[in-house]
């Protein structure tokens, strides 16, 4: 017995057929952003942030040897659970397109992660965030 036939819209098949077109090594890029783009909707129903979320301490979430950029994200998100999302969006988002769109190195866009996510905690514990 043959599956049901999966009717796709124009747009999925615009996109299937644009991801077929590339090279192994964009292929994964554009699922790395598909990914991000993703993680940016997760927890719509997560409670807001608390007024006293600069006075708690981040988690203790080491960085793994091999890490990919939303790996690193997910686990920033989660070690700095206290920060406001939304304020953190703009930047990390031109850190994921730095990487996906003009192939900054992973690493190195980390450690810029860590460094944004850094700074932004020591803002909301001067009252400045």
């Amino acid at each position: 017995m043959l599956p049901p036939k999966v009717t796709q819209s124009p747009t999925q098949q615009r996109l299937l057929k644009l991801f077929r077109d590339l090279p192994a090594a964009q292929q994964e890029q554009l699922v790395s952003y598909a990914e991000f783009l993703a993680f940016r909707l997760q927890d719509p129903d997560s409670p807001p942030d608390q007024p006293d979320a600069a006075d708690q301490a981040p988690d203790d979430i080491p960085r793994p040897e091999s890490e990919s950029v939303i790996a690193a994200i997910r686990r920033l998100s989660k070690t700095f659970h206290m920060l406001n999302k939304d304020e953190l969006l703009h930047k990390t988002s031109a850190l994921m397109t730095a990487h996906v769109m003009h192939g900054k190195p992973a690493p190195q866009v980390i450690d810029e992660l860590e460094e944004l996510f850094r700074q932004q905690y020591a803002r909301s514990k001067s009252g400045n965030g």
